[in-house]
This record gives C-alpha cells, sequence and structure tokens, in this order.
C-alpha cells in the first residue's frame, strides 16, 4: 500500500449534486483534471463526464465520493473494480462512524487506502474551503493531497490521529447539538407565529444566543440536573400548549423525556451514594 501524494493527481468525484457539483468545478479551477459521474446529474464545465463509477475512477489517483451514506458502499464497491493501485478513496458523505469503518475495511482488504472526510459546514458559499475533518489511514495522504493541489486557496482540513469513523463520529456528535438547536428554534417560533407573538420571541432567541459565554455550557447543564424535575413538568405544561396551537410538540416532548430521565436517574444516584 502507498502513501505517496501525487503532484499532478488526476480525481474523480462521485456525486455531482450540491456538494459534490461545487467541489469539483473547485478542483477544475484550480487546475486539476477531474472525472466525474452521477446517474442524476450532468458534470459542471470542465469537468471529464462519465458513465459509471468505475468509468470515473479508472486511472485516478483520489477519488472523492459525494453521493449519500445510502449510496457510498454501492459506489465503492463498483469503483474497486476499476480502480488503480496506489488511489486513495476518500468518502464524504454524512453517513455513521460504523459505515467509514466498514467502508475502510473494504477498501483496505483490496489495498486501496481510506480516509473518512467529514465536511463540518454546509459546501456552497465555501467549496474546497469548506472546514473538513479527516480520519482513517489515508488521513494524512488526503490533507497533503488538498493542500498540494490548492496553494492559492484557504484549504481547512483537520486530520485525526484515528480510524476511519472518528471523523464521521466528531460531526455528528456535532449534529446533536447544533441541528437539536435548530429544531428548537424553528419548533418555537412556529409556535409563537401561531400565538401571534414571533417577532417578540425572535428578539429573546437572538438575545439569548448573542449574549452566550464560557459560563453558558456549565449552566445549561447543571441547571438541568438540578432543576430537572420542576423543568419536566415546565415541559409537559409547554408541550400542552403548543399542542392546543396545532403546532406538533415534538422538540418540546423530547425535552420532557430527557429531563424526566434525569431526575429519575440523579435520585437514584443520590439514594445509592445517601449513608
Amino acid at each position: 500500500m502507498t502513501s505517496t501524494t501525487v503532484k499532478n493527481p488526476r480525481i474523480a468525484v462521485l456525486g455531482l449534486g450540491e456538494a459534490g457539483g461545487v467541489i469539483a468545478t473547485d478542483l477544475v479551477t484550480a487546475g486539476v483534471y477531474v472525472r466525474g459521474y452521477d446517474p442524476r446529474i450532468a458534470a459542471p464545465p470542465g469537468v471529464v463526464d462519465t458513465g459509471s463509477e468505475a468509468e470515473a475512477v479508472t486511472g485516478s489517483d483520489l477519488v472523492l465520493s459525494v453521493n449519500s451514506a445510502s449510496d457510498a458502499e454501492d459506489a465503492l464497491r463498483a469503483g474497486l473494480t476499476s480502480v488503480s493501485p496506489g488511489c486513495l478513496w476518500a468518502d464524504l458523505n454524512t453517513a455513521s462512524p460504523a459505515l467509514k469503518r466498514h467502508l475502510g475495511e473494504i477498501a483496505g482488504a483490496t489495498g486501496i487506502e481510506f480516509a473518512d472526510v467529514s465536511l463540518m459546514a454546509t459546501v456552497p458559499g465555501r467549496g474546497l474551503r469548506t472546514p473538513m475533518l479527516v480520519s482513517g489511514v489515508g488521513a494524512g495522504r488526503y490533507a497533503a493531497t488538498l493542500s498540494l493541489l490548492c496553494a492559492n486557496v484557504d484549504v481547512d482540513v483537520d486530520v485525526l490521529d484515528g480510524p476511519a469513523g472518528l471523523a464521521a463520529e466528531r460531526k455528528l456528535l456535532r449534529s446533536v447539538f447544533y441541528k437539536g438547536l435548530a429544531a428548537a428554534v424553528v419548533e418555537a417560533l412556529d409556535a409563537a407565529r401561531a400565538a401571534g407573538c414571533e417577532d417578540w420571541l425572535r428578539q429573546a432567541i437572538s438575545e439569548e444566543l448573542t449574549h452566550t459565554d464560557a459560563t453558558t455550557l456549565d449552566r445549561l447543564v447543571r441547571g438541568s440536573h438540578l432543576h430537572a424535575v420542576r423543568r419536566t413538568a415546565e415541559m409537559q405544561a409547554a408541550a400542552d400548549m403548543l399542542g392546543d396551537l396545532d403546532v406538533p410538540p415534538l422538540i418540546a416532548t423530547a425535552s420532557r423525556d430527557l429531563l424526566h430521565r434525569l431526575s429519575r436517574r440523579d435520585e437514584h444516584t443520590e439514594r445509592r451514594l445517601s449513608p
């Protein structure tokens, strides 16, 4: 297995949708020879359009799989039928750590290096400047290749010392917080709109987010444990209110259930530690 970084690599991009199309275009702009494949979308200008994964990866030094988690394994298996020795396969899909590890095992069994790449922000508007976390046996080579190709682009690739799946794990852990926060905001604003006070709640949320500091995280966690019983009842009342407003209380009931679990767990811990 080779870990050599090719000076003028040929790159294949599998998946030319919102993310893959932008990345492929940026690579062409950087002067890279790019072959692409997507069964539903034509290749953007400058990208050589091909008819299959196998055709796209033929002769490539680096493959960027940017299709979807559900297509990632099929794309890998199809590509491995014609991939060249020494090629690096990088999977940029948002997928579970278990799937990334599985993909790495499939690639490794055929002698192909694998990199688990997590895109840490939306790609449109950023392209190759999108912050990335990368892990796996091919992580260092992936970062070095992008830096070499994009000398005039502020590439932000953070290499994690660990196996494939580690980058995916870090991204999804952050997603639990960030996407959960977004879902709570959407649900709260839907309810406020139904109650006729959306502008008031928008301002309140904006002020809370603006005034966060280093103590906010500890305050949120400590308060959730300390006041779990009272807050469970509060979120039940909130869920009832959303129901009256014809807004499905998905986040409100999930918050209620989590707080209830905390109260029971903390109560059990206190009983166990009591003399």
